[in-house]
């Protein structure tokens, strides 16, 4: 039997971003974090700042995937909305969490107070729970597969931080490069074959062009390091019976 493959998606949040004015970091860093607990992300949806796209996107990929994540708009602005937009989801109310007050009068007692915009960060779908933010005060939130995570890249791989070990999933999944000066195309056979012949490979082709000449790198991920190796001999093994040289880990 196959192992389990546990799954995560990620609702990024902010108009920001599909303005362009700021670029996504958090994807890599939530599916480099993920890999580590043995969770694939599986899949990520960019939506604006409006209610009605966030109820959508989280419903769709929480009901599909073990988990979903969602980065940005839990500030304390009125368009921060995000809060909001899952208790909505939900079903359920939204509320002051008492423990969340309380860290964000703590951070804020030397900082002015405990203002009615900083209290917005203390609000929560009814039922959640905090994901501990030592980086700002205001905290993350969890309700139940969901995980409500701040924009700020280095925010949030705080909650992720806090979050580590805390999840059930399989095992991490483990990759090695081997490059070669070759279009794809030649040995895209040689690709395919390999793959599949080896249970629970993947071999992702990356080609480029430089220096005038095409080339491309070949990642191949699995669970088993030995596995992983065993491929890469193969593929080494191939590209040199075709007259190509390869290169341990990239070019």
């Amino acid at each position: 039997m196959a192992p389990r493959i546990w799954t995560a998606a990620l609702v990024v949040i902010g108009d920001e971003i599909l303005s362009g004015r700021t670029q996504d970091k958090n994807i890599a860093q939530l599916a480099t974090w993920l890999n580590a607990q043995g969770i694939r992300l599986a899949e990520v949806r960019v939506v604006p700042d409006q209610q009605a796209a966030i109820v959508e996107a989280v419903n769709t990929l929480r009901g599909r995937n073990d988990y979903c994540f969602t980065t940005g708009g839990i500030g304390p602005t009125h368009d921060d909305i995000t809060v909001d937009a899952i208790a909505a989801a939900l079903s359920v109310p939204v509320v002051v969490h008492a423990g969340a007050r309380a860290a964000l009068a703590d951070y804020y007692a030397s900082k002015g107070g405990l203002t009615e915009a900083r209290l917005r960060m203390a609000r929560v779908p009814e039922g959640a729970e905090l994901i501990v933010n030592r980086m700002s005060g205001a905290p993350g939130i969890r309700w139940g597969n969901i995980f409500i995570l701040a924009g700020v890249p280095h925010i949030a791989a705080g909650m992720l931080d806090a979050l580590t070990g805390t999840l059930e999933g399989g095992l991490p999944v483990v990759s090695r490069t081997i490059g070669c000066w070759v279009a794809e195309s030649e040995i895209a056979d040689l690709l395919g074959e390999t793959e599949r012949a080896h249970e629970g490979v993947s071999i992702g082709s990356y080609p480029f062009f430089r220096e005038g000449c095409v080339g491309a790198n070949f990642v191949v991920r699995a669970t088993d390091s030995t596995l992983v190796d065993q491929v890469i001999a193969v593929l080494a093994d191939g590209l040199e019976a075709r007259g190509f040289e390869s290169v341990d880990g990239g070019i």
